[in-house]
């Protein structure tokens, strides 16, 4: 191979009627990052270089370096793993076509997605607007890193629109947030964010706009598409449910064709790239079997959400597939599948009945009993695995929040949140129940 990859050849683009399930399965059945139309399964490079024929070759691959055209109709000449291999490129045709994004950016984990992608947007002296509840990393880094590097933010209600409108000035670029929010499960409205973003830049030059950045690592692309809604770019942990089974870490952000250069270019010099192996398991094994894992997800959180709610030991519980859900009517407009089916997703969040004090040692007796005695609740921080996740927010990963803006931002002292795998749901309810009986 002279690290040229494959011509796109006959058949390249096969599979773009298909619907979505189908081609997270397949992808193009033959790429033009990579000639593999005799393998079953894609294949996974295991070289951190690659041969070249000439000089000349060499310095056409690194002129033409994070052009977005690479991939599409255009041959890559790959040089160096950290720059582009084809297992990571072939992953990242699949994820731009699955968002509905013109190019897809692949990283070694979430946040490395979330700050590249904030920092090829936000320059010295920018700003960006984001909405309060937020994971507890995202907010770190806007509080604590990005204002290192001269970039600052505002924080306003997106539920509001008056707010989002008060808060952008001159100098933002971004308005940035999650939907379902970590951990409260509030819903933004894209659309609404969209229109008032819309408003704001068709009064200003192309180079001054602000852009909408999504979260949508809680709900995935199966579960949710904010580009369709009017996002410009979506955010990402592939080590969530897209991985699906714990075992990899990775991160993405789908952008508009404009932002794939700049974008690469801060991937290659902050050295935040995914391996090829990882990318190869998140093909391979976490899109082709994401609609089906996610299916089952949501009709075991149906089940878990309704027995807390009806649990005289619990006070709330935020599900959006409960009929009581605050935010219902956002949820059913845009949280759907591509085939158009509702899709609550897989993450719960409820609080324990009394006051703050009694209600966070309920919590922690809460969560320890589970953590000695369960059998199908592992207390650990993560989300969309096989396996059903509990932990206490305000103590773990909301932990860089002081507990006067947790209160303030609705992550109450007795809050937990539930991440819901495979098992079986009367499984998930017994351990539920066990704990509550016995610890509370």
């Amino acid at each position: 191979m002279d690290g040229s990859g494959g011509g796109q050849g006959k058949g390249g683009d096969r599979g773009i009627g298909s619907r979505r399930a189908t081609r997270l399965i397949h992808g193009r059945s033959q790429s033009s990052m990579w000639e593999y139309s005799h393998h079953a399964i894609p294949p996974i490079t295991a070289s951190t270089t690659f041969r070249l024929s000439s000089v000349s070759r060499g310095q056409k691959g690194f002129l033409a370096f994070g052009s977005p055209d690479l991939g599409h109709g255009e041959s890559p000449t790959y040089i160096y793993d950290r720059l582009d291999e084809p297992t990571t490129s072939m992953l990242e045709e699949v994820l731009a076509d699955g968002e509905g994004g013109d190019r897809a950016v692949a990283f070694a984990c979430g946040m490395s997605a979330i700050s590249s992608t904030l920092m090829a947007c936000c320059s010295v002296g920018q700003s960006i607007v984001a909405h309060p509840v937020m994971y507890g990393c995202t907010y770190s880094l806007l509080t604590k890193q990005l204002p290192r590097f001269g970039i600052t933010t505002v924080f306003a209600d997106m539920r509001d629109p008056e707010a989002i409108r008060l808060a952008i000035t001159a100098d933002t670029r971004v308005v940035y947030f999650e939907t379902p929010a970590n951990p409260t499960l509030e819903c933004i409205d894209i659309q609404n964010v969209a229109t008032v973003v819309g408003a704001i830049n068709a009064a200003r030059p192309v180079e001054q706009r602000v852009r909408i950045v999504v979260d949508n690592t809680f709900q995935t692309l199966w579960g949710q598409r904010p580009i369709e809604s009017g996002a410009d770019i979506v955010v990402a942990s592939l080590t969530k449910n897209v991985g699906g089974f714990g075992v990899d870490m990775g991160g993405v952000a789908v952008v508009p064709r404009e932002l794939c250069g700049p974008l690469k270019g801060i991937r290659k010099d902050f050295g935040g790239v995914l391996p090829p192996a990882s990318a190869w398991d998140f093909q391979v094994y976490g899109l082709s079997t994401l609609p089906v894992r996610l299916a089952r997800q949501v009709q075991t959180s149906r089940a878990v959400a309704e027995f807390l709610a009806s649990h005289p030991a619990v006070s709330r519980v935020s599900y959006p597939g409960l009929p009581d859900y605050e935010f219902r009517e956002i949820a059913e407009k845009q949280m759907r599948t591509p085939e158009g089916e509702f899709c609550p997703g897989h993450m719960i969040y409820f609080e324990l009945a009394g006051d703050p004090e009694i209600s966070a040692n309920r919590r922690e007796r809460f969560i320890n009993y589970l953590a000695e005695h369960a059998y199908s609740i592992m207390l650990a921080v993560s989300l969309g695995m096989t396996k059903t996740l509990i932990e206490a927010p305000g103590l773990m990963t909301h932990s860089s929040f002081d507990p006067e803006t947790q209160m303030k931002l609705g992550i109450h002292p007795g809050g937990i949140r539930l991440a819901i795998g495979l098992e079986d749901a009367r499984d998930v309810i017994s351990d539920l129940s066990e704990a509550l009986e016995n610890s509370i």
